[in-house]
């Protein structure tokens, strides 16, 4: 199952790929062709992005841990090197 959802410039934003079930131990199980698409090997560690909306978390994104540390860099980056500078 995949739906694409477009984004700005033509690009693709984000895509529904599959569904997961929550077991009673509250485990879930990354489908295998989305762990082996997106390089996810046993061990590795995944960061959990909770958003919430009037109080309650409503949205929920993994992402590599190795990843974020770049991602945060990147964005703040600019803005830690002007705070240097001023």
């Amino acid at each position: 199952m995949t739906k694409k959802k477009q984004g700005g410039a033509g690009g693709n934003c984000c895509q529904v790929t599959s569904l997961v079930s929550v077991d009673e131990r509250g485990q879930m199980i990354l489908p295998k062709e989305i762990r082996e698409r997106a390089g996810i090997k046993a061990g590795d560690k995944l960061a959990l992005v909770a958003w919430e909306k009037d109080g309650a978390i409503c949205c929920l994104t993994l992402i590599k841990a190795g990843e974020l540390g770049g991602m945060v860099k990147e964005m703040l980056g600019p803005l830690l090197s002007g705070l240097v500078k001023g």
